[in-house]
């Protein structure tokens, strides 16, 4: 790469990341639901066609600042799991559990924007399933371990839950038991559940010491997906 190329690639960069900061900003601010480019073109100086060069919609610029949100927050959860990486399943769980909350606190609009109410006229690509799989693809590697080590305590799905613990097992983890995927579902989206709650208000003059709640919240959610 020549020298003007390497220069107009790390303007590029730079621009990119203005343009998306001011876009966060926005969020914070007014919500997913009202980000426009000609809004952003217009805090940063910017004719509206040379944003377009960045951005070709406000579903690209919206699907960059959730690919970022997702890779933010499955950053902070690897971390996390990597300082305890040679720990017990259990305490494995509750650490990479209690990054998300940390997150999520830290980073409350770029959660809201991708666990809270789906934005009007927005469906999310496939490009963010990669990472957005980041933190429960470190969970499910817990199971994993788990599995193949000390082992996975579990009781027996009932008979009409079969024909979906099956599907849901080929599709996400069919080294593990369909017993361990169906609670894996399921304690994600309790995990999620806890997380929201807390963020949104609904634990409002219900729970005050409120991690000391999660942190026993999580290991029951360990428990159920048969960590000892």
């Amino acid at each position: 790469m020549s020298t003007a190329q390497g220069a107009r690639a790390r303007a590029r960069i730079e621009v990119t990341a203005t343009i998306k900061d001011e876009a966060r900003r926005q969020l914070a601010a007014e919500g997913a639901a009202k980000l426009s480019l000609r809004a952003v073109a217009r805090e940063l100086g910017m004719v509206s066609s040379a944003l377009y060069r960045y951005f070709a919609s406000r579903d690209d610029l919206l699907t960059a600042l959730i690919i970022d949100a997702y890779d933010s927050l499955g950053e902070s959860a690897e971390r996390a799991h990597d300082a305890v990486r040679d720990a017990a399943p259990v305490e494995r769980w509750v650490a990479v559990c209690e990054a998300v909350r940390r997150w999520a606190l830290g980073n409350s609009h770029e959660y809201a924007l991708i666990y809270g109410s789906p934005v009007p006229g927005y469906t999310a690509p496939a490009t963010t399933i990669p990472a957005a799989s980041r933190v429960g693809l470190l969970l499910i590697g817990i199971a994993r371990d788990a599995h193949t080590g000390p082992g996975l305590s579990l009781p027996a799905l009932p008979p009409e839950l079969h024909p979906e613990a099956e599907r849901m097992n080929a599709d996400i983890a069919p080294d593990l038991p369909a017993e361990a995927v169906t609670a894996l579902v399921a304690a994600w989206a309790q995990l999620f559940g806890l997380v929201g709650f807390e963020l949104f208000g609904q634990f409002n003059r219900i729970v005050a010491d409120r991690e000391t709640f999660f942190r026993h919240a999580v290991t029951r959610l360990a428990r159920d997906v048969g960590l000892r």
